[in-house]
Formats: structure tokens, sequence, C-alpha cells
């Protein structure tokens, strides 16, 4: 073996970017290897083309407001082509700054596969198909995940997945979503702003069932006017590309559903993408949900960790950073942060967005939690009011007076939770958010009555 190197990562996604950056920070030496591109499914396929996307169909269909503001806006138009090209200058711009990130860094990048034959060896294979080994203390596993396809459900054009969607290049006059959860809603927001036919499909009898109940109520609400029809409680039987449409045949209520569109989106979920010829190899433990780890992101082998989606549970960017933060304190030894899932705050990016971090109502009741909820509109608010940003709430969830969850729904909501989420993690106290001095007016005021 010609180098040794204090930590491999393999997986150039927000999770094993974190770590190469923290590690290098502490003068380790820095091997991070990426088979795709880099900045993982993130950058690629999942939170920035969406996000990309989604500011584009917002602003078209923002214009709506402007009249009510006396501003006359005709002959507005969507350029589908711009959009994508949108997208992918966003992407391109992501990727070369995780390179940027890691280069500066004085982290070791190399594009192509890494394999794991032993707990202190990687083996990198290049582009052309040369081999190298490297030894290495530790070892750090960032797979990432994959779209998760229904079984009997054949890809083709016009049915996809939602890695496969973002390389459509004209816009689908009508479209079929299959599930309701945070990428169908994402999905179905974006091509419903742009004018398509969107229906959703969903087995649950709600859309994201993992949210706040009221959140995931208003939110139907405000799809359904913008003209989605969405049919929960509905049992998917079958897709079929006919060549010149997608044929849906589903249950709703005992009775038979078809649909017909342009083409069909499956939001079905993702899964860990789990080598598991090497898992197996090395004795790692797994199973279909992902890699079983630690409190301090280590495998069951000694020197083998693993962040990310890889992992499963909350498949989120900022989760696999955290975790991997996490990880390389405890691998060398140094800053150790404490690691929490209710600590993470979650995003649909839908329009309202839903934003939400710690307990909701209903898991802090069906844990036996005392529970105090309070909740304040966005109609009490001048700045929403004036802005015309349309129905929502934030609602905070206390148990004995400490704040253990909060949800919002409506515009801005990604950027409201932060400072939520850092009350939550903190563990404040009514007393303490009674201190929050608010700038007025803004939007953040809508957190005084919360604690008052």
């Amino acid at each position: 073996m010609s180098e040794k190197y204090d930590l491999i990562i393999i997986g150039g996604g927000p999770g094993g970017l974190a770590a190469a950056e923290a590690a290098a920070a502490k003068k380790k030496r820095v091997l991070i290897i990426e088979k795709n591109g880099w900045g993982g499914t993130c950058t690629h396929r999942g939170c920035i083309p969406t996000k990309a996307l989604l500011s584009c169909s917002k602003y078209y269909a923002d214009l709506k407001k402007l009249k009510r503001m006396g501003i006359n806006v005709t002959e507005a138009s969507v350029d589908f082509s711009a959009v994508k090209k949108h997208q992918q200058h966003i992407v391109k711009v992501s990727a070369l700054g995780a390179q940027k990130l890691l280069s500066d860094a004085g982290v070791e990048i190399r594009q192509g596969i890494g394999e794991i034959p032993s707990p202190s060896e990687v083996r990198f294979t290049d582009t052309s198909g040369k081999s190298e080994n490297f030894s290495t203390q530790n070892i750090m596993i960032a797979w990432g995940s994959v779209p998760q396809v229904l079984p009997g459900i054949n890809l083709s054009e016009r049915i996809m997945t939602s890695d496969g969607i973002l390389n459509l290049n004209m816009l689908p006059s009508s479209i079929i979503i299959v599930g309701g959860s945070v990428i169908g809603v994402e999905f179905a927001t974006f091509f419903a702003e742009l004018g398509a036919k969107v229906t959703i499909v969903e087995i649950l009898d709600r859309i994201i069932p993992l949210e706040d109940q009221e959140c995931a109520d208003l939110l139907k609400q405000e799809l359904t006017r913008m003209g989605i029809s969405i049919y929960t409680s509905t049992r998917l039987e079958s897709i079929e590309d006919t060549g010149s449409s997608a044929e849906v045949t589903a249950q709703k209520d005992g009775k038979p559903l078809a649909i017909s569109a342009d083409c069909a989106l499956l939001c079905t979920g993702r899964k860990p993408f789990l080598n598991t010829e090497q898992l197996d190899k090395l004795g790692i433990m797994y199973s279909k949900t992902g890699i079983k780890i630690d409190v301090n992101m280590m495998t069951n082998v000694a020197g083998i960790y693993a962040v990310g989606d890889a992992t499963g549970g909350m498949m989120l960017a900022h989760r696999a950073m955290q975790q991997a933060k996490c990880a390389v304190g405890r691998i060398f030894g140094e800053e150790v942060l404490d690691y929490n899932e209710n600590f993470i705050p979650s995003v649909v990016y839908s329009h309202p967005q839903i934003a939400r971090v710690g307990y909701t109502q209903k898991r802090a009741e069906d844990e036996g939690f005392s529970v105090e909820v309070v909740k304040s509109p966005y109609s009490a608010n001048i700045i929403a009011r004036a802005e015309l940003m349309g129905q929502g709430f934030v609602k905070a969830v206390f148990h004995r007076d400490e704040l253990i969850g909060a949800a919002i729904v409506g515009e801005d909501a990604a950027e409201l939770i932060a400072p939520l989420a850092l009350a939550v993690s903190n563990k404040l106290s009514k007393k303490q958010l009674w201190n929050w001095v608010i700038a007025h007016p803004t939007l953040s005021e809508i957190f005084a009555p919360l604690f008052g």
C-alpha cells in the first residue's frame, strides 16, 4: 500500500463533505472518493435541483398576487427550457462549490470507485480502470440512497422516479404523482404552478404523514386550491406506459379508479444504497432500512463508520452533515458534538412550506407527555398580510413549560424553523423565550404570542 490516511471517506455527498472538512480542520490527512458527482444526491438529484425548479414556479405563481398590489403584468409565460437551464446551472454551481470546499480545506479527492477490502484498507479504481490500495486508520461510508420502486412497475420514458423526472425537457400537460409525501408534494407544487394538471395518489389516509396533522390539512387545502387532485386512502394496482400516455389503475374506497396523464412520477420514497457484498464480507450489520450504527456513528466493525442516507432514518442532507461532524469528533477525540434526531429540523418545500423540529403534538401525546399547544396565525402578522403570504400558522408544543417541538406551515417556514430548532435543541423554557426580543415589523414576530 502506497499511502496512509487518517480517514478515508467513500461518498462525496453532504455527509462525506462535512466529515472531510471537519477532519481536515483538525490537521488530519483525509481522502474522499466519489463515484458520480460531488455533492451527491443532494446536489444532483435532490435538494438543489428541486429547489431551483420550485423557485421558478413560485415566481411565476406569485405574479397573480401583483394585481392586488396595483402592479399589472401582462403576457407572462413559461419557457421550460430556460427553467431547465436554471436548474442545471444551480446544480453545476453547487457541485463546483463542493469541490472548492474540499480543495480549500486541503482534502485529497479522487473520482472513481472506493471499495473496502478490510477495516484498514480501501481500494480505489479510477475511471480508466486503474486500481490502487490505501491504508487508513478510519473509514467512513457515505453511500447515500436511491429511489424506491414498487414491485411490478417498469420504468420508462413516461414512468419515472424523482431522479428521472429531473431529465425531463418538456413540460407535461398532465402528470400523475404516486406518493403524497415530501418529494411527491414538492413536485406536485412545481408542475401545478407551471400549469400542468396534477393528480396525487397516496395509499395512506393523508399526505405528509410524518408531519403535524393540522399542517398537512392546511397544505392539502392549498394544493387543492391550486388545482391538484388528491386521492388519499388509494391503493395503486398498476401503471402502464401505452406509448402515448401513462395509465394508472387503483382502488379508492373499494371502487376502481382509472387515471390517465402524459406521464407518471413515482415518489414512493428512497432507500439506503447498500453494497451488501462488501458489507457481508466485512461482517458489518445492516438491514433493508440501513447500516446499523451506534451513538458514535460507528458500525459493529471497529474503525468503520457510516453516516447519512446509508444509515436510514431521516434522509436529510443536514442530518448527514451533523452525523459526520459528530463522528469526526469521536474518531479524533477532540471536540465532541451530541447527536439527537429530535433536534434535526425537517422541511417540505411545497407552497406553502411545512417545517418542523422535535415532537409533533400527536407524538408527544402518544408518548404520554403532558402537552400544552400554542398556535400563532399568519393572519395576525402585519408583514404576512402586507406581502399577501396567505394562510399559515406556527404551533409550539410544550412539556412542563419546555419547548419540545414546533411546526410551521406557511411562506418562509423553512427559514422560520431555524430559531425554533435552536430553542428546542437547547431545551429552552417559556420564561427564557419570553426574553426574546424580535424586531418590528417582521414575519418573525409570529413567534411572540407563543411564549407570552
